[in-house]
Formats: C-alpha cells, structure tokens, sequence
C-alpha cells in the first residue's frame, strides 16, 4: 500500500465518522470494537489499522493511535505517509528522537513532500540542529524550499543570533513576494536587531503599500518608536492613524496611554474624554479619566463624572470605590464616607472601603470610630498589619494597656519578631516612655540589625534630646541605606543636620554650621517631596529658614505645617512659633480657618 491509496481510505473513514452516535454498539464504526483487545487484527488490510488509528487519535488516545498506525506500518513499510503520521504522534508525545527516525524515512521514501520537509524541519529546530534543518528547508541550489521554509530559516537564525543569515534569507523572500506581509515583518525585525531602525521603518512603510489597512504595521511602527524611546514619533504614528480612521478605539487608547508616558497629562485628559465622548458605555474610561482628572488636580470634574457614572451604573461598586477616594481627596469626608458604606461585604472592594473609612474617622480625629473600623476588619481579614493599626489607634485614644496588650500577644506567639518590638517601643513612645520605647527598639536591632524603622526611631530620638547626635546621624544614614526612598528617615537626617548645626552658628565655626544647614535643607526638601506633604516636614523646614535668618521662607513652612494638620502631641510649639514671628514681621493674626485648622 502507498501513501496515496491511504489518503482515500482516510478520507472514507472521517465522512463515516460523522454518523458513530447511530452505530449499534456506540463505537465510531460499525464492527470496530473500542475494546483494546479486538482492535487488532492480523488479518486485515492496513486500512484497517489506519482507520483504527485515526479513530484513537481523534479520541485523544494517542498510545492506541500509535499501537495502529505501527500495525499498519508492518503490513505496508514502504509506506511514507504511515511514517509521517507516526512522526507526529510521537512529537505529540514528546519523543523527538522517535519523531525525527520516522520523519526521516518518510523523507526518504517521498523526498518531495514539502509539508513533510516542514516539519522535519521543525524537529530539528527543536533539536537546536541547525545543519539538519538547513539540509531539509534547501533544495539542492540552496534555495529555500517554500516560503514557509524561508520564514522557518529566519526564525532558526534570528533565534541563534546568525544575523547575516536572516537578513539574506528574509531579503530574498521579500524579493520574490513583495506582498508577502510576514516577509516585511521578518525583515524589519532584523534591521531592528542589528540596530538599524531607519532601515526597519522604511520596510514597514514599504509593506503598508501593499497593506494600507494593517493596523499591525501601525502598531509594530509605534512599538519601535516606543522602544526607541521615542514618544513623540510614537504618537505621530497614532495621528497617523487617527487621521484615516479617527474614531479607532485601540489607537485612542493607545494613544493617551504615551501621551500619560510623556506627562502629557492634558492631552491624556482630552484623548480620553474623545473616547469616552465615542464610547460612552465604556466603564474602564470612564475610571481611567477620573483617575486622570483627579491626577490633574481638576478634582470637582472626577467626582462629576464619577458621581454621573455610579447613578446609571449603581451596581458598579467600583465607581463608588473611585469616587469615594476622590470625595476623601476633596476633604468631603462625610459624602465619602457615604460613598465608601454603600459597598457590600460580599464585594472585593468591602474591605478596601473599609480601611478607607478607618482613615477617613482618623483624618477627622474619630479615633474610636476607626478603631471599631480596623478591629472588624482584623476579625474579617486577619493580617498583622491591621495588628499594628489596631494598636496604634488603642494608643493613640489613650488605652496605652490595651495596646501593649495586643502587641504582647502577638510577642508571645513569636519572641523574635523585630516588627513587633518595634511597635511595641512606638506605643511606649506614644505615652511619652522615651526610655522605655529606646529599650524596645534595641530589642528589635539586637533581633535584626537592618530594621530602617528601629534605626530611625533612636537616631530621630536622640537628635530631638540633642544628645549622642554622631551616633544618631550614623544610625539615621544606615537606616537611608536601607530605604532609601523613605520619606520620614530623610526628615530625621535633616533634623540631625539641623540639630548638628544649631550650636555652631553661635560660635565662629558659622561657616560649618551653614553647611550642614544646606545640607539639612536638601533632605528635608527630599522629604516633602517623598511624602507628599508632612506637617513636620514643614515645621523642621520653617526652623532651618529661621536659624538662617530667612524669616519669610520660616512664616511660609510654618503656615504651611497648620494647614497640613499638625500631629497633635507631637508639634506642640508649632503655634507659639508661628504667632511670634508673625508678630516680629509685623503679620495680622491667624484666620479663623487657620485656627480651626490647627486645633483639628
């Protein structure tokens, strides 16, 4: 039997296939048992065993399918279409070596198979044989043996870095098929490779003459600009695009997401209300603008739309998530809380809407409120860190036992957490036990010398008593090595610096003094800006400007620290401060927000 007497029977065997659910016995065709023991049959043709085969392989049941085609293969050897189907049945089933020995006899016996020559050469692609799969991808002149062929080579090539190679083998492909698009693309991306970007443009120009309504080109060409880090070429390409199709909607998308790339917020802000204007069902825009918008600081319009979007969408919660945050941005407290208590328990956003009403109560000084908040979610929601909050708020509305209770539990479970010690040395901290809190924190250090945290907390403590302030800035400047990025741990090294300084401006060691207030000045800006806003940030920055006689700069941070919510216990000479320089630079006296900013 040859290949070609197999084709016909196979195709027999699949238009019978179609009727195997009126078969009498329930297998796929009548008289072939599914029972293994009866499918095989000495006897019988090779068609046979190759319809048996088929049938297996259609199943799934790739071990019988194979048991078949190698029966067939034993009545007909000089079969090379039972070779190939045997071939890739055993690549199905990761045996390469198995695949390759029939994918080259099936070679052998028909050398003119292309799709035969294909997938050897896949083979040995996965073989990483690269002279095997040059010798079955080549006719005899070294020319590829197909298009796919060619395409299969440059991959082959590009994957081992043989540059020369692909670009040749790409090159001649594109010769021969100039509208052969995946000839452009491979093209392109060996130029791409070798750094060539003008060269990769100027072929994906070249294809869209021949493929003007390939969005893929478009797309490929802004993807090289973006990787180029070219934004503005990239979003000249999306105008590009815009301009024949102007309400496409993955290139408006695409196109606000670099303009936000170039801090093109604005633009951002106008291409995606052009999208939300195009399509205003579109819920993930309608976020996306919000959330742009309230970035901008254009807060009222967020909580509009946002506020427009949870009244036809009420059952999105995700609008009130949103708007809520806004709502809190805009210091409408009441309205987000509101907002925040409309989300249910069973939706993903409750507990996060919940921590998010903890912090409102917190921010208006409802310590009891956002205690009651942080303990249901510590039932709902296990986590320590809600252990800390809890402790931190029991502390903070004078239940220092409770407090120190919790956390003790937490020690007793596991007496070598650093974290915990270090919470337990803030809550001391916090009912004015400074001895007692520096205890705690060297219990944490002893535990694990790089707790940033602990490190801070004695450097910060020494510098606000003036003492050890050598060992202080050492310890802050590991804890800065640690995290460098904290906000807090750069106050505390510019409040060393301050504190370092102060003694010595009074003495004719001025000029020291002035550097390190420079230097000071530099960490607390670093500080606000990695914060976002402190009020001790603030105060510290008004006390370097007035030691350096610069008293509108001080009046100006001072101000700036009461509107900011000073920490109450905390920043205690903050309004005496204030009000005698206002007096000494001859100022009216506070508004009455000002005051009520302060008292809160």
């Amino acid at each position: 039997m040859r290949g070609g007497s197999l084709c016909v029977v196979l195709g027999v065997g699949l238009l019978l296939a179609g009727g195997c659910a009126t078969s009498p016995s329930g297998s796929h065709f009548p008289g072939i048992s599914r029972d293994s023991g009866r499918l095989a049959r000495p006897e019988a043709r090779p068609e046979y065993d190759v319809l048996v085969g088929e049938l297996a392989a259609r199943d799934g049941d790739f071990e019988q399918a194979r048991d078949a085609f190698a029966r067939a293969l034993e009545k007909d050897p000089q079969s090379a279409l039972l070779h190939y189907k045997l071939a890739r049945l055993a690549a199905q089933s990761d045996d390469i070596e198995a695949a390759l020995t029939h994918a080259e006899r099936a070679l052998e016996l028909n050398p003119e198979n292309p799709d035969g020559r294909i997938f050897l050469g896949r083979l040995y692609r996965i073989r990483r044989n690269l002279a095997g799969l040059e010798r079955v991808l080549r006719d005899d002149s070294g020319k590829p043996i197909s298009s796919v062929a060619a395409l299969l080579l440059y991959q082959v090539y590009l994957e081992h870095n043989r540059l020369a190679e692909a670009l040749d083998v790409s090159q001649r492909l594109l010769e021969e098929e100039p509208e052969n698009l995946s000839a452009h693309m491979a093209l392109a991306t060996v130029y791409e490779r070798m750094s060539q970007p003008l060269e990769a443009e100027r072929v994906l120009r070249r294809a869209l003459d021949h493929h003007p309504n390939r969005f893929i080109l478009y797309t490929r060409l802004a993807r090289m600009k973006r990787a180029a880090g070219d934004r503005e070429g990239e979003t000249a390409i999306y105008r590009e695009v815009l301009a024949e199709y102007p309400d496409h909607y993955g290139t408006l998308v695409s196109l606000g997401e670099a303009q936000i790339a170039q801090n093109d917020i604005e633009g951002a802000i106008a291409t995606y209300g052009e999208i939300s204007g195009l399509y205003p069902d579109d819920l993930q825009v309608i976020r996306r603008l919000a959330s742009l918008e309230f970035g901008a600081g254009h807060y009222e319009a967020a909580a509009d739309r946002l506020g427009r979007a949870l009244v036809q969408h009420p059952e999105h919660f995700e609008f009130a998530y949103s708007l809520g945050q806004v709502l809190r941005g805009l210091s409408k407290h009441d309205e987000a809380a509101e907002v925040f208590g409309r989300i249910p328990k069973a939706h993903p956003l409750y507990v996060e809407s919940r921590m998010q009403l903890a912090a409102i109560w917190e921010d208006t000084g409802k310590l009891a409120e956002a205690l009651a908040e942080v303990e249901a979610l510590r039932t709902l929601r296990p986590e320590r860190d809600l252990d800390f909050h809890a402790a931190s708020l029991r502390a903070r509305s004078g239940d220092f036992a409770g407090a120190l209770s919790l956390l003790n539990e937490l020690l007793a479970e596991n007496p070598d957490d650093d974290d915990v010690l270090y919470q337990l040395g803030v809550v001391h901290g916090l009912n004015k036990n400074v001895d007692r809190a520096l205890h705690y924190m060297r219990e944490a250090m002893d535990r694990n010398p790089d707790n940033a945290h602990a490190l801070n907390y004695i450097g910060y403590s020494w510098a606000e008593r003036g003492e050890n302030l050598d060992e202080a800035e050492r310890l802050i400047r590991q804890a800065v090595q640690l995290s460098p990025r904290d906000g807090y741990i750069a106050d505390s090294l510019g409040w060393v610096y301050y504190m370092r300084a102060r003694p010595l401006m009074r003495t004719d060691r001025h000029n020291e003094g002035l550097a390190l207030l420079e230097r000071a000045r530099h960490q607390l800006d670093l500080a606000v800006e990695l914060t976002g806003g402190d009020p001790v940030v603030s105060e510290h920055l008004g006390d370097v400007y007035l030691l350096l006689d610069e008293r509108e700069r001080a009046l100006q941070y001072y101000e700036e620290a009461v509107g900011l919510r000073p920490r109450k216990g905390e920043q205690l000479d903050l309004r005496d401060k204030l009000d005698r320089l206002r007096r000494e630079l001859g100022r009216d006296s506070d508004s009455p927000e000002s005051e009520e900013t302060y008292s809160q």
